[in-house]
């Protein structure tokens, strides 16, 4: 690292152990003065290579070869489009075949060849998938977003556990303390030698540690109490369903209705002796819900008719 050195400037890191080298699309680096320098409007050109540039586009260089940092730039560009996954395929050798594009289309950009015959096929290849590309983008945008919940909730629960911790360490001081300030009223109080105070002293303290010791310590905490495992798995795509005590399984009975007066029309008088002249038919949306007409009207009918009861003639 203290070789490298701004192309433009020649200040090195050994120069300057503070020096913050920057790269851009086009792989080749400056340091951040010379950006500031160069960029003062906005845009510019490499001093090497004379690309177009944009001073919002360079970022801080990570690898040691600017060549490497090229293709990171590239690789993420080219495969928010090229997202398809193993199932969109209906073989492997189809799949293999994808991935070796992908490699063709990245190795000819990195390496400046046929750049313009390259991105004229990435174009083709984006109107022709255009629907499988912003499936998977929606796709790949539910997986991180499940992947920032867990990774909250992990954060949440190491920050408690760090809080544990501290306040258990706290409390071990303050009863370390204690203990030490007991020791000394002792033995500024007390009649006893202090050589048997101290020994005293010594043996209560080493069977605490001989009692902490027995104690096993805690388990360390693998999932939360929703079930979710600390660390993402490929297994887990959703929130697992929490599990839930399983009572008996219901079972239908016809209901027995006692009337004390006529009895109700059957379905099939109500279907053919007008009863459902002035009921209002159920709609799409309704019959999609379960609701018939014809079931109000014979309910409707059971209600009234229950009411009624035959007289006795005096």
């Amino acid at each position: 690292m203290e070789d490298q050195a701004c192309p433009r400037c020649k200040t090195t890191k050994y120069r300057n152990p503070s020096l913050k080298l920057m790269v851009n699309v086009c792989g080749h680096t400056l340091c951040e003065s010379c950006v500031d320098l160069l960029f003062l409007k906005g845009s510019g050109s490499c001093p090497e290579c004379l690309a177009p540039l944009r001073r919002n586009n360079f970022r801080v260089q990570l690898f040691e070869d600017p060549m490497v940092e090229k293709e990171v730039d590239i690789r993420k560009r080219i495969l928010r489009d090229y997202n398809k996954k193993e199932d969109d395929f209906a073989s492997p050798q189809e799949y293999n075949d994808y991935l070796e594009e992908i490699e063709t289309v990245v190795y000819n950009l990195c390496n400046n060849i046929d750049v313009i015959g390259t991105n004229k096929r990435i174009e083709q290849y984006k109107k022709e998938n255009r629907e499988f590309i912003q499936r998977n983008k929606a796709r790949m945008g539910r997986e991180e977003f499940e992947l920032e919940e867990v990774l909250e909730l992990e954060k949440a629960q190491d920050e408690c556990r760090k809080q544990e911790l501290l306040a258990l360490e706290t409390e071990q001081k303050k009863k370390k303390a204690r203990e030490k300030e007991a020791l000394i009223d002792e033995l500024m109080f007390s009649g006893k030698d202090a050589s048997d105070i101290v020994n005293e002293f010594a043996e209560k303290v080493e069977k605490l540690r001989e009692e902490e010791k027995q104690v096993p310590p805690p388990k360390p905490a693998t999932q939360f109490s929703t079930g979710i495992k600390f660390g993402r798995s490929a297994d887990h795509q959703f929130l697992p369903v929490p599990k839930l005590e399983e009572g008996p399984l219901y079972i239908h009975e016809t209901p027995i209705l006692y009337a004390e007066g006529p009895n109700s029309p059957t379905v099939f008088e109500i279907e053919n002796k007008g009863f459902m002249n002035h009921i209002r038919s159920e709609n799409i949306i309704e019959r999609a819900g379960g609701y018939r007409s014809l079931i109000a009207c014979q309910r409707a009918l059971q209600d009234a008719m229950q009411g009624l009861f035959y007289g006795t003639e005096t």
